[in-house]
């Protein structure tokens, strides 16, 4: 038995002086490095227009235009979306070297039929037509086009296999050795291998540095996160969760800044790194979760931390004030012994019974799409079109309307519905797109609103899901789903290439049909909003196992009477009376933010 921690916050302040000073100086910044080692990667391997070079053309000493150099000597080609356009990977068979008057080729070069000349592969490399000449991507620096186009997806294939390895090994150091230390070390890993990436020679060095940094992603993020959660009381925990949000949304609009004023990969590299070395000085700073000490029964350190965050708080502790918890441990320690063993639970619990397992497949599916298309659009954003660094803020922009958004409707239309609202509004303006592709600005007008609709599911859905899922198996619950949802930035970057190779529009078609049935999934899910939360698997089963097809269309559920709640509370209660009630310490698993 471990103390339960929200017994002592109304003692030393739910969010008082001491915790809004760690949320906002250590704990919310702690969250930057995340957001900009997750895209960096985007603009790092960008490609630009490319087509073959022709040194007798490119490199003569002749005033020869691009589009007459293109007309002489690349072919027109059908793409898979039924356009033509110049090839990007052959050209045609000839000797330039030898023709007498390339000036009188290149005038009538126009007329000829691509059917007349033979074509070959690019002969000399490629010529890459970047906007500016200070931009250098790992794309133009090691060719990697044509038969090597797919390795810049391959290397965010393979840094999201890391991202899913990483954090699965972060979650037991974090819940091991503590908060404070994990954060330290994902910082150490994620600083040599960010800094190493700048001075990769060759693009498997570069892609190993790559992968190491993935190890980090989205780990680094948990730990912040999970000690702001696990500082505030219970009433507080909505309003961090909405700030770490808004905080990792202005993350993105500020790297799109700093990645429009460094265009060399090199340096980019760099000025997405070096900056968090500063964060080492939390060394003296950063303190240890008074929960996970109190979960781990370290209570003289805990008690250290306590009384620091009662004095800042201005709150007054007496000299024996833990005596009282730590006699409370001791018989309930003893009760353990002598009563029968607690039951453990595992995975295969959530699917026992039909209720459950239900629930279970729906968060999951949920789970695997939200964050399958979060990944997706901010992957997609430089494809557009347009100026990709234009695309990505804008893309970081629109996630802000998101939380004014939510911080009214999650408490009036209820969970269910403002998931549902959201999924299904940015899914329509995905699917909206295949009737504008040649509009610019409309298709990203649509894009944002589908960012917007996805960002507001992002946020909902760990709440919803943490309110569903029973006390005894909410942290197996969480980290299943989240694992499911961390398995779409693997897959997701497979789509987004597909997309280039046949319609361009094919990844935001297939992000909008899951957000669409993520949303009416959503709807078949039991409003939790007032509700009591289950904490045994009985009441799991019992939570919604009544909620048919007339309750599906239901909304703004009324805020229920306490005294009637409580009686209904009670009366389940005394129906599964033969189960323990827990004494719940709620120490938030690593995995909770999986899917960030």
């Amino acid at each position: 038995m471990t103390i339960d921690f929200d017994l002592i916050l109304p003692d030393v302040g739910e969010y008082g002086n001491y915790q809004k000073l760690m949320v906002w100086f250590v704990f919310l910044p702690g969250m930057i490095p995340c957001g900009f080692h997750a895209y960096n990667q985007l603009f790092m391997a960008t490609q630009p227009k490319f087509r073959c070079l022709i040194p007798d053309l490119d490199l003569a000493d002749r005033n020869f235009t691009e589009e007459l150099i293109r007309n002489a000597s690349i072919p027109f080609v059908m793409n898979k979306d039924g356009r033509w356009n110049f090839s990007s990977c052959s050209m045609y068979s000839r000797n330039y070297s030898v023709e007498e008057d390339l000036t009188v080729l290149l005038q009538a070069s126009g007329n000829l039929s691509s059917s007349d000349i033979p074509t070959v592969p690019c002969q000399a490399g490629w010529k890459f037509q970047n906007n500016d000449q200070e931009t250098t991507t790992v794309v133009t620096e090691w060719e990697l086009v044509c038969d090597k186009d797919f390795y810049p997806t391959m290397a965010l294939v393979l840094f999201g296999i890391s991202g899913l390895i990483g954090n699965w090994i972060f979650g037991y150091i974090q819940d091991s050795m503590g908060r404070r230390p994990a954060f330290f070390i994902y910082l150490l890993i994620e600083s040599i291998f960010a800094i190493a990436t700048a001075f990769a020679p060759t693009f498997g060095i570069w892609l190993a540095c790559r992968i190491g940094v993935g190890f980090t992603v989205p780990a680094i993020m948990g730990t912040p996160f999970v000690m702001a959660i696990e500082l505030v009381g219970p009433s507080w925990r909505t309003h961090v969760a909405l700030l770490a949000n808004v905080v990792y949304s202005c993350t993105l609009c500020l790297l799109g800044v700093v990645v429009w004023l460094v265009r060399d990969w090199r340096q980019m590299s760099l000025a997405t790194s070096l900056p968090f070395l500063a964060f080492f000085f939390y060394w003296w700073v950063l303190p240890e979760s008074p929960r996970w000490l109190l979960s781990q029964n370290r209570l003289a350190e805990a008690e250290v931390e306590i009384r620091k965050m009662a004095r800042i708080n201005k709150r007054s502790l007496p000299a024996g004030y833990f005596n009282q918890f730590k006699t409370n441990v001791e018989e309930a320690g003893d009760d353990m012994d002598s009563s029968r063993s607690q039951p453990t639970y595992g995975a295969l619990d959530l699917v026992k019974t039909p209720n459950m397992a239900r629930k279970t497949a729906i968060v999951t599916f949920i789970w695997f799409t939200v964050t399958s298309v979060y990944v997706g659009l901010s992957y997609y954003a430089p494809a557009l079109g347009g100026n990709e660094y234009l695309n990505f803020l804008l893309a970081g922009v629109a996630e802000l309307p998101t939380y004014f958004f939510l911080w009214p409707t999650m408490d009036r239309w209820g969970r269910r519905w403002t998931l549902c609202f959201s999924m299904i509004l940015g899914g329509v303006a995905c699917l909206a797109t295949l009737s504008f592709q040649d509009d610019y600005v409309v298709m990203l007008v649509l894009y944002c609103i589908g960012k917007f609709g996805i960002s507001s599911a992002f946020v909902v859905l760990p709440l919803m899901a943490s309110e569903l899922y029973p006390t005894v198996v909410r942290g197996i619950g969480i980290s299943i789903s989240g694992v499911a949802g961390m398995l779409g930035p693997i897959f997701i970057p497979l789509i987004n290439y597909l997309g280039t190779e046949s319609l361009m529009v094919l990844p935001l078609m297939i992000m909008g049909g899951l957000m669409v049935a993520g949303g009416l999934c959503a709807l078949t899910l039991p409003e939790t909003l007032h509700q009591h939360l289950p904490q045994t698997l009985e009441e799991g089963e019992l939570f919604g196992k009544d909620f048919g097809y007339k309750q599906w269309l239901t909304c703004c559920p009324p805020r229920p009477n306490r005294r009637e709640h409580g009686k209904d509370v009670a009366q389940r209660l005394a129906e599964n009376s033969d189960v323990a009630k827990p004494l719940v310490s709620l120490t938030i698993p690593s995995s909770v933010t999986s899917a960030i």
